[in-house]
């Protein structure tokens, strides 16, 4: 649920042929998604949400402050997710605080 959420908010970020292309090929996939995760959160999602304060930080700062939760879910978010690997620090940051 919570990447789905994140990816809906790195979309806003990005333009609209990509948005676009997004939501034509993971529309059936994510409903599907969200009905298996939505009871529960997962520990994956669990690095995303726990790094909201470093991700503040980090957005406050302008990039100077950079904690270990916001570097783990950074890294989390990229191992698994394309759209996430193409997004700077500064756009996932504030997609996580978006949450």
């Amino acid at each position: 649920m919570i990447r789905a959420t994140l990816i809906f908010a790195l979309l806003a970020c990005a333009t609209p042929a990509i948005a676009g292309s997004f939501a034509a090929t993971s529309a059936g996939s994510s409903a599907a998604g969200s009905s298996a995760s939505s009871h529960s959160s997962s520990g994956n999602d669990k690095v995303v949400l726990q790094a909201r304060d470093d991700a503040a930080s980090f957005v406050a700062s302008d990039g100077r402050i950079r904690g270990a939760q916001l570097e783990a879910a950074l890294r989390h978010l990229r191992e698994r997710d394309a759209l996430a690997r193409r997004a700077s620090d500064m756009q996932l940051a504030q997609a996580i605080l978006a949450l």
